[in-house]
């Protein structure tokens, strides 16, 4: 699902497989199941994926030669160290805030942990779309929420029933998930199926996850190919969505595809990463993959 890269380097586009090859993979019963840092039921953990280099360059830096002359020598320059590559999201007139929780820009993943772990969005609001998700689940940061009724409503003039599944967690909630998940199956088991507390998305009001008017394939592989998650991915960046955790690319994210979870980045952002064809917030703002927790 992505490549391994060090801090702000270029990872290679690659060619992704279509919903239709992904519906073979699921027929033949190669047991793909979900790494998800949103379903309530957890799923069974799957290796890595081998078909990605962990490495873009392919292999290891040369080391400089050492000196075999005895006494003093010649002084010479090292080498200019090379620039370091400018992330595409740096070519936008406006920039925001990778760590800041109220920033439509944070970037928070095994790698990156909220600051402060209990944060909790100033403007939580109910946004007035079709939705299963009660309590808290049912709130979103203004922003995000002022955008998803936009989208709803525009995939329902599309003839797409989309409905709101869960969306804010707090800190104290994803406690409870995540020590339910280490008591069922342990630690390292539940650190490949539920976000760690402070961890989460969910937990900032920027992201939420969708089902089918329908209810068909909620948090399964097979929701990828349901009119909601088809029409979101292809229309969500016209309202500052993308598809967080996208097939292909859990090396980076450090998640299985999630069709159905949505990550709020604003308009100019979400339209310029499916402009340049990036698919993960990794490296589109030029940080280090987190397949793992450090």
């Amino acid at each position: 699902m992505r490549h391994d890269r060090s801090p702000g380097g270029a990872v290679p586009s690659v060619r992704l497989p279509g919903r239709r090859s992904f519906a073979r993979v699921l027929a033949a019963g190669a047991g793909l199941t979900v790494l998800a840092a949103c379903t309530p039921e957890a799923p069974a953990a799957m290796a890595p994926s081998s078909a990605f280099p962990s490495s873009p360059s392919g292999g290891a830096s040369t080391p400089a030669p050492e000196s075999t002359t005895a006494g003093p020598a010649t002084e010479v320059a090292a080498p200019a160290a090379p620039s370091p590559t400018p992330s595409p999201s740096a070519a936008l007139p406006r920039q925001f805030s990778l760590t800041d929780p109220a920033s439509p820009w944070l970037v928070v993943n095994k790698h990156r942990p909220l600051v402060p772990a209990d944060y909790v969005p100033a403007d939580l609001v109910p946004p007035a779309v079709a939705m299963t998700a009660s309590g808290e689940a049912a709130l979103l940061n203004s922003t995000t929420a002022a955008a998803a009724e936009a989208m709803f409503a525009a995939a329902g003039r599309d003839g797409v029933a989309m409905v709101l599944a869960s969306g804010y967690r707090s800190y104290g909630t994803q406690v409870g998930t995540y020590n339910n998940y280490v008591a069922a199956r342990g630690q390292a088991d539940a650190d490949t199926a539920s976000a760690r507390p402070g961890y989460s998305e969910h937990q900032t009001g920027w992201a939420f996850d969708v089902a089918d008017g329908g209810g068909a394939c909620s948090f399964q592989p097979c929701f990828a190919d349901q009119p909601a998650a088809v029409w979101a991915k292809a229309n969500g960046h016209r309202f500052g969505f993308v598809v967080r955790y996208p097939w292909m690319f859990h090396p980076i994210t450090g998640y299985y595809y999630e069709p159905w979870h949505l990550r709020y980045i604003g308009v100019e952002a979400a339209t310029d990463m499916v402009a340049r064809g990036i698919f993960t917030l990794e490296e589109y703002f030029g940080v280090e993959a987190a397949p793992g927790y450090l």
